[in-house]
């Protein structure tokens, strides 16, 4: 989309926000029989074009080093013929759950006879603003139909390409299945401003999901006149116990730091109690150095670790995105705890131990989104959790916090069934 004017942006992105709008109250009365039906054709038109999707990828692949991106953000922006199968499967995977729409959440009857149930119900229209991912389009689309939202999707101009050809494909399946027009919509324009003039449009947009860098989330934070749905960063830490098994904390720590380093639930930060620090440190440097992973610690780590960098504070408050780890040795759990509460971001935080005693303190200690006992950060994920796709975790408190599926793309009312009862 060519905008010769500022009116005119404005005016292109009230429309799109209006027939979104118009979408949902459609939607709202859409069968999940369609809706179904949508996502298995999605998939379908996915796999039968994949050699199409590719090339459109190539296009952005080509571009990636002109916006500065780095080899991590580049892996995120790829696609293979495995990745669109992955896209493929997870939306056959979103048809499969169970439609959120109109479950009856809990009911009673009241001793005046009144049947009073809290229904849940779509948020309306959802405004997604991404960076970088083009199997994000498909999951934000696909989630936000299956629980009866419009969302309109403003993906990053790194992956434009590719997330205009994904929509192309999901918008021919929607005619063929009858899904209401502009269910799903795709910004047509990457000028900065469009996302400014989306945030003030309230009275269409019923939430703003930003996923993507710290800079772009508080942008829509400060202007959004809606409410947002966030995290800041994905500063996770793993803490190995005095009680590990060190052999699984190994495994655990190069798993949550290596496997995709370039991803929210990565592990950035490692904690390791003093008792363990010398036979833990022998074991995972050498497998860490194997994934050329750089260490940034405190002094009793660089001790243990030749080459280790000093850690700054900066680096315990890092995402870094990248094979950095930042690493600190500590004298008990509750220094731990207080280490991750201090500097972390309420995202994602793993203890490795045999202790269930010290696991449960943990547990309850750490402030975030998702607390793993022995198992991978890696682990904090929409699809993981049994959720199907998600469209972004959470660590806000209200109205959904860690990944957020179907269900927490909804709201509720209250429905009440009377007999012509009056109140005295």
């Amino acid at each position: 989309m060519a905008t010769s004017s500022v009116t005119d942006l404005q005016s292109y992105c009230r429309q799109v926000a209006q027939q979104a709008h118009a979408a949902a109250a459609r939607l709202a009365h859409v069968t999940d029989q369609v809706k179904q039906a949508w996502l298995r054709r999605s998939a379908q038109c996915l796999r039968q074009q994949c050699q199409q999707l590719l090339e459109a990828n190539a296009r952005d692949l080509e571009a990636a080093p002109g916006f500065g991106l780095t080899p991590a953000q580049t892996d995120r922006l790829r696609l293979t013929p495995e990745r669109i199968e992955g896209i493929a499967r997870g939306l056959e995977e979103v048809a499969l759950l169970p439609d959120p729409v109109g479950e009856v959440i809990e009911s009673r009857v009241r001793p005046n006879g009144l049947e009073v149930a809290r229904v849940r119900v779509p948020l309306g229209v959802v405004f997604f603003v991404y960076e970088s991912r083009p199997n994000v389009t498909a999951d934000a689309a696909a989630l936000c139909v299956k629980s009866g939202n419009a969302v309109i999707l403003r993906g990053g101009k790194e992956a434009a390409h590719s997330s205009r050809a994904i929509v192309e494909l999901m918008t021919e399946a929607a005619r063929e299945v009858g899904l209401p027009e502009h269910s799903f919509q795709l910004v047509a324009t990457q000028d900065r401003e469009a996302v400014g003039h989306f945030l003030k449009l309230d009275e269409y947009i019923s939430l703003a999901i930003p996923r993507g860098g710290e800079g772009l989330i508080r942008r829509v934070v400060a202007e959004a006149t809606m409410p947002v749905l966030k995290h800041y960063a994905g500063n996770c830490h793993v803490y190995v116990d005095e009680h590990a098994d060190l052999d699984m904390a190994v495994r655990i720590v190069v798993n949550a730091k290596c496997q995709r380093p370039g991803v929210c639930n990565a592990l950035e930060s490692l904690l390791v109690h003093r008792a363990v620090a010398q036979p833990f440190w022998t074991q995972a440097a050498p497998e860490l150095a194997r994934h050329q992973v750089e260490i940034r610690g405190d002094e009793a780590t660089r001790q243990l670790v030749p080459g280790a960098k000093p850690a700054t504070e900066e680096d315990y408050r890092a995402e870094y995105l990248d094979l950095i780890l930042s690493a600190k040795v500590v004298d008990s759990l509750q220094e731990a705890v207080e280490h991750i509460n201090r500097y972390g971001s309420h995202h994602t935080d793993a203890i490795v131990t045999q202790r269930l005693d010290h696991a449960r303190r943990f547990v309850a200690g750490v402030d975030s989104a998702a607390v793993m006992v022995n198992a991978s950060t890696r682990f904090n994920d929409g699809g993981e959790f049994g959720l199907g796709a998600e469209i972004g975790i959470s660590t806000d408190k209200f109205h959904a916090r860690g990944p957020c599926g179907l269900k927490e793309l909804t709201t509720y009312k209250w429905v009440v069934y009377g007999d012509g009862q009056t109140r005295s």
